[in-house]
Formats: structure tokens, sequence, C-alpha cells
């Protein structure tokens, strides 16, 4: 299992994705945080992508896909992390903490943490 952070997920529905990337997630089932949801939807309100919720592809995906709550122990392990970011990278970062799967980003700063398990 992978946890993909929003932008990773965006690549794999618009077939941008580098070539490790592809390989990592044709071998593993995929889940995300739930904030990853509204990541997208803020994103298409703003005009920034073309893809929405309704989008029927993104719907087929999100079917497959494990979605994790935000909940308490994620919301515990935002406070250990060894990185700051925005507040939903933080979420997708402890989320990979918590539920002990590698987080699949392009995140430079998430990248750098010695906490976070990255595919």
């Amino acid at each position: 299992m992978l946890n993909l952070d929003t932008h990773i997920l965006l690549h794999a529905l618009t077939g941008s994705l580098t070539r490790r990337e592809k390989k990592l997630l044709c071998g593993n089932p995929w889940g995300i945080s739930a904030i990853v949801l509204w990541e997208i939807a803020k994103l298409a309100q703003l005009g920034r992508i073309e893809i929405d919720l309704d989008s029927p592809r993104l719907r087929r995906v999100i079917a497959r896909l494990r979605i994790w709550p935000l909940d308490l122990p994620i919301c515990r392990e935002i406070a250990n992390l060894d990185f700051k970011g925005d507040p939903a990278d933080e979420i997708i970062a402890a989320t990979s903490i918590v539920q002990r799967v590698p987080l699949i980003t392009r995140d430079r700063a998430i990248k750098k943490s010695k906490r976070v398990p990255l595919a």
C-alpha cells in the first residue's frame, strides 16, 4: 500500500508520472488521506486544475482507493513532524506515519523528513 500525495494522484490521472512513480504505483495498492479530496476540490474551485470531484475518471479511481480519515492519532502525530509545510501536507505526512505506509510525493520538505516513511 502507498499513500499518495495530492499531486501524485493528479499526475497519475493526467498521465504525467515519472518512470519511477509509474513503477511504484503499478506494483502497489493506493491510499490517500481524506484531505487530498479537499485539496482537489479547492484546486478545481480556484481554477488551478481542470479535473474536479465529479470527474468520472477521478470517481472511478477514488472508488478503488483506501481513504484514511483525519483522526486523533494523525492530529497528534503532526506535532512530531520534523518539517513544516502547509497543513494539508502535514496531514498527509502524518497519515503515512500513523498508518505505517510509504508516502509517494514530490514535495521537497517532506522528502527531507527523517520521520515520514517514503516510497
